[in-house]
């Protein structure tokens, strides 16, 4: 589930694992005879999770000759992702950094002349804004705040820098203790006093009293001026006019936003006088406003709301005013993000996910598409989910992070006509010599309903056909994501350790058409658990798995099918349930997405129709459970709070099945936004597994009689 409401309107419980760590489990022992280390030093193991990285937000350079990155990097120490600036030539002959060391630089923007580039860095005093002069190397630093700036955007003159930025509200307290404090006194913090819907938010906690507001500053430095005001979060990437006297927003000023979640519009802001226009009022989100390169036009993405759980992001250009709205992908049935408009104006840049790659096409203004690559990835480290980042050149090529499902996004390049060509080798040193297999594609029909299912098989290294080996589905998240034949920290340890493993879009996975999606709309879960078992029997049908050795795994959104497929079958030996959903019904109200839920989930409240939301609960079913379960979660998640795995855990003990509960310490919804909780993760699954194993057997083999 992510961390904000998506325009794909619910992969709310997928969290894009990006980083990981190093810890000693019973897969890869602190001390081993030296012949089991000669044996084991080809596989992939903890301690290389921190010799990752990989590139990210690729910008390219005013020249047109060379690319800037984010090149992010796995800090052992602080136990924390590091980004730094670094550039390489377009034709693969060069590559060095631009700013690097310990601390962290990211997020370039440069100015429409190319003469400055305007970055974050967090080298003084939190994380501020400096602008580059790109001829001379001199670095102003250009705001002193006490929040982290975001959405930076400098006007077309290059004189200013508008940004996004939390600011706390400046509101008398609801209440104070009267008593006066004596001095040196220890008392008890404050009562945290709540008067809205959705008071927290995960990966955050409690929220603090304000939003997220407009400012601009001068690029020379100086004190930024807030532009917006009042209640509600101007949180969207800014555009400005071409004559830098208005600038264009996305945000969602209704009254009932709480419950209105989608409900964004496309704003214009007058710089000198803050006053505000609504240009667009569809019923779903306007977001992501984009300038035409002359100015004539501007291009967002959104969607008109129908309620369903899953909806389709389009690409739409209209008028300044907000008049003649056209979409664009109407046709494509894809959801569409990361909108650049081409140098001529002529058309517009995009990604899309299809059948779980991620790809950039490009569409005219006529509303002819093309398909420029579909190798983007390699950006979620953690689990196989789609990503991936590009930019254009000004001759129309793409230079993408790129993937290959055996290691993490390295940068390439992609001609009109050419194969892409890689600019960059991040990982060589860590995977040259090491025994990794790329995700095989295996396609099965599902015994529902024939329609085709796609999944990945990764086998362990070394895998021998002759042989019987363990098998592992994992489930993704979402449920609305789509996994691919992306690299994986957890899939290629899982191989590591001796397992094949599959995993798979069931019905209700995103990059095979809304139709494909919305399959389980107000009906999750429900066949998508057939859709698995039918891809786990495609696995068994290869003849290289034990069907007495049988595991299954998933987080979040795949959590809640793990938990529902072992109250449905015993055919699986142990389960790992992670950050789950149990019980809909305390799920609301808990959780920090409760207003989205009751309106795209399900058709009613729960207390006026209780029995939809207990006949999906996975904890209704716990009283058919006889695999061991392992019940795993961050003790800070509000996505899927920890009340739902101690609620789990509780019945288990309750009915006897042997079961375990690990509470990852300081961690949100997404586990692995600490390098060393990923591979915490990673061990305490693969160490239940190990726990329940048979060692892998010969296969038997029959000889047919002439």
């Amino acid at each position: 589930m992510s961390t904000t409401f998506s325009s794909k309107s619910a992969a709310i419980f997928c969290a894009a694992t990006i980083i990981f760590s190093t810890i000693h489990t019973t897969v890869v022992h602190a001390e081993e005879p030296d012949d089991q280390q000669e044996d084991t030093k080809h596989l992939f193991n903890y301690d290389d999770l921190f010799a990752l990285e990989y590139a990210a937000n690729p910008v390219v350079m005013p020249d047109n000759k060379h690319v800037l990155y984010e090149r992010r990097s796995m800090d052992i120490m602080t136990d924390s992702l590091r980004r730094n600036l670094w550039y390489a030539s377009l034709d693969g002959e060069s590559h060095l950094p631009l700013l690097s060391g310990e601390d962290n630089h990211f997020s370039p923007v440069f100015s429409t002349d190319g003469k400055k580039l305007a970055y974050l860095s967090s080298k003084e005093s939190g994380v501020q804004i400096y602008v580059r002069d790109m001829a001379t190397g001199n670095t102003a630093k250009v705001t002193s705040v006490k929040f982290t700036p975001s959405n930076m955007q400098f006007s077309p003159d290059g004189k200013q820098i508008a940004f996004t930025m939390f600011t706390p509200n400046k509101e008398d307290p609801f209440f104070s203790i009267p008593a006066k404090k004596p001095e040196g006194a220890k008392w008890a913090d404050e009562a945290h006093y709540i008067d809205s819907t959705l008071f927290q938010r995960d990966g955050a906690g409690m929220n603090k009293p304000g939003n997220v507001h407009v400012y601009i500053v001068p690029a020379i430095g100086g004190t930024p001026r807030q532009i917006t005001s009042g209640p509600h979060n101007f949180s969207s990437s800014i555009a400005w006019s071409n004559d830098a006297k208005t600038i264009y927003v996305s945000a969602n000023t209704h009254e009932d936003f709480e419950f209105d979640i989608f409900n964004t519009d496309i704003l214009s802001i007058d710089v000198k006088s803050g006053e505000m226009t609504e240009i667009t009022d569809m019923t779903g989100p306007e977001s992501n406003p984009v300038i035409s390169p002359y100015g004539g036009k501007l291009a967002f993405t959104g969607f008109v709301d129908n309620g369903k759980s899953n909806q389709t992001s389009q690409l739409y250009v209209m008028n300044l005013d907000g008049s003649d709205i056209e979409n664009l992908t109407g046709d494509l049935d894809r959801s569409v993000s990361d909108v650049q408009w081409a140098p001529d104006g002529r058309g517009l840049y995009f990604s899309y996910d299809d059948h779980g790659k991620k790809h950039v096409g490009y569409v005219t203004l006529r509303k002819r598409t093309l398909v420029k690559t579909d190798a983007l990835g390699g950006m979620s480290i953690g689990r196989p989910y789609t990503s991936g980042d590009f930019d254009v050149t000004k001759d129309g090529d793409i230079v993408f992070t790129y993937a290959n499902g055996v290691r993490p996004a390295d940068l390439a390049i992609v001609s009109r006509r050419d194969k892409p060509v890689m600019l960059t080798d991040l990982n060589g040193d860590v995977f040259d010599h090491k025994t990794i297999n790329p995700p095989e594609l295996l396609e099965v029909k599902s015994s529902v309903d024939d329609r085709e299912l796609q999944a990945w098989i990764v086998k362990p290294p070394g895998f021998d056909a002759t042989k019987q080996y363990p098998l592992i589905l994992e489930i993704h998240g979402g449920p609305h994501t789509a996994y691919g034949p992306e690299f994986s920290t957890e899939v290629q340890m899982f191989a590591a350790a001796g397992y094949v493993v599959i995993y798979g879009n069931p019905r209700g996975s995103t990059s095979q058409g809304s139709e494909f999606a919305n399959l389980i709309d107000k009906n999750y879960p429900s066949q998508d658990y057939d859709d698995l078992m039918d891809i786990v029997d495609g696995v068994i049908a290869q003849g290289y798995v034990d069907e007495e050795n049988l595991f299954v795994t998933g987080g979040s959104g795949g959590g809640v099918l793990t938990a529902w497929i072992i109250g449905k079958t015993d055919r699986f030996k142990a389960a790992v349930v992670a950050k789950p959903v149990i019980n809909w019904v305390s799920m609301i109200g808990t959780s920090d997405i409760y207003t989205f839920m009751t309106k795209y989930w399900f058709t009613d409240l729960p207390w006026n129709d209780l029995d939809q939301y207990w006949g999906r609960s996975p904890l209704s079913l716990v009283g058919n459970v006889k695999t061991p379960t392992m019940v795993l979660t961050g003790e800070l998640d509000v996505r899927t709070p920890m009340a739902e795995s101690e609620q789990y855990y509780g019945a288990l003990r309750l009915e006897g099945v042997e079961s375990s509960f690990v509470r990852i310490q300081g961690a949100y919804h997404g586990i692995a936004a600490k390098p060393s909780n990923l591979a915490r993760k990673i061990g305490y699954i693969i160490a239940w597994f190990d726990k329940y194993k048979d060692e892998e057997k010969e296969a038997e083999t029959v000889e047919e009689e002439g």
